[in-house]
């Protein structure tokens, strides 16, 4: 393990010395690259330094004993040893942690597409749900999320509405969410008091930038159209909505919610680059999940994930068969339980396989 850090921690120099020279300074999208890895390392260093002086002092602590006569000394260096020796396992199994490898987008920004399925008015209604349990979970943790694009339902709620996260590892921590969304209650149309079942589709995708995904302007069609919705003095009367669309590979995107037709052109061109690069992403976690089973969804929008039961105040998650009896408090944003123990269950499939940095 040791052997490892040190050798991050040589790589850590090796990217230093790349940012000083005048041919990498000069390209901008390889000093990029070089400074993102350079900052992605730090932590490891760090936990070098920490780790290499703790098996110093042990080592000293041991050779004191094995060699010291005084019996006071070697009281001391018994104690010390017995101190030294308890901070190891913890620090070992945290180091262990860090060298199971990351998602490579783990540290980016998310944009989530939260879509109405099967269950017509009730889907709808819970999208705008879910969307309120995200806008909350991400309030309490310090995220920042940002509307995007929103279509709204006949009778409330939304047939879909993406967003945008914004913050520390935040695709690493929502990617989790993506799959099929299953609830389970009596909808407030429903005059029998019967339970019906409805499903929403969640999609979390990396946000991408011009350094992941090259994408010519030649090759995007962008059309102009009135946005639509609740009221507000532009809706319906000016052409400030986007519409992006990606010739070759037919792939659209688009935004309506701001005023401004430059803010929408920028939010949907965001859409439009994580929507492209999903396509090579997915074919990456599918390869991944021949290997070891991955908590995250390869893509297939038909894999359930989740079953809401509000009859029952019972929330499910399918990959790890976790259930929990807090469904009101799950839905007003406290999903953090479960997306702890997923990350767990990543984790422990990686170091079952063997993969480690």
């Amino acid at each position: 393990m040791l052997e490892k850090l040190e050798a991050i921690a040589q790589r850590r120099q090796e990217v230093e010395g790349l940012l000083g020279e005048p041919g990498v300074m000069s390209d901008m999208k390889r000093f990029a690259q070089l400074n993102k890895e350079y900052r992605s390392l730090e932590k490891f260093v760090t936990a070098y330094h920490e780790y290499k002086n703790l098996i110093d002092n042990i080592e000293s602590s041991k050779q004191i004993l094995a060699t010291e006569k005084d019996q006071d000394f070697r009281d001391m260096a018994k104690a010390e040893l017995e101190e030294l020796e308890a901070k190891r396992v913890p620090l070992e199994e945290k180091v262990r942690d860090m060298l199971i490898p990351e998602d490579p987008t783990d540290e980016k920004n998310a944009i989530v597409e939260i879509r109405a399925g099967t269950g017509g008015d009730e889907a709808c209604i819970f999208v705008g749900d879910l969307l309120r349990m995200y806008l909350r979970y991400c309030d309490t943790v310090g995220f920042k999320a940002e509307v995007m694009d929103t279509n709204y339902g006949s009778s409330g709620g939304y047939s879909k509405v993406t967003f945008e996260v914004t913050g520390d590892h935040a695709y690493g921590t929502m990617k989790y969410e993506s799959g099929v969304h299953r609830v389970q209650r009596v909808p407030a149309t429903e005059t029998q008091g019967r339970i019906h079942t409805s499903a929403v589709s969640v999609v979390v995708l990396p946000e991408v930038d011009d350094i992941d995904v090259d994408i010519k302007e030649a090759d995007i069609r962008k059309d102009t159209f009135c946005s639509s919705g609740p009221g507000g003095q532009s809706v319906n009367t000016t052409y400030s909505a986007i519409r992006l669309t990606h010739i070759p590979t037919g792939i659209v995107a688009q935004c309506q919610d701001e005023k401004s037709q430059i803010k929408n052109y920028e939010k949907a061109l965001k859409v439009l680059r994580a929507r492209i690069y999903e396509v090579e992403y997915a074919k990456w976690l599918e390869e991944i999940s021949k290997k070891r089973k991955t908590m995250v969804s390869t893509g297939d929008r038909s894999a359930k994930i989740r079953t809401y039961n509000y009859p029952q105040g019972r929330v499910t998650d399918h990959r790890i068969g976790y259930t929990m009896y807090n469904l009101p408090s799950f839905v007003d944003g406290n999903i953090t339980e479960v997306l702890d123990e997923l990350q767990v269950h990543e984790n422990a499939e990686k170091l079952k396989e063997g993969v480690v940095a």
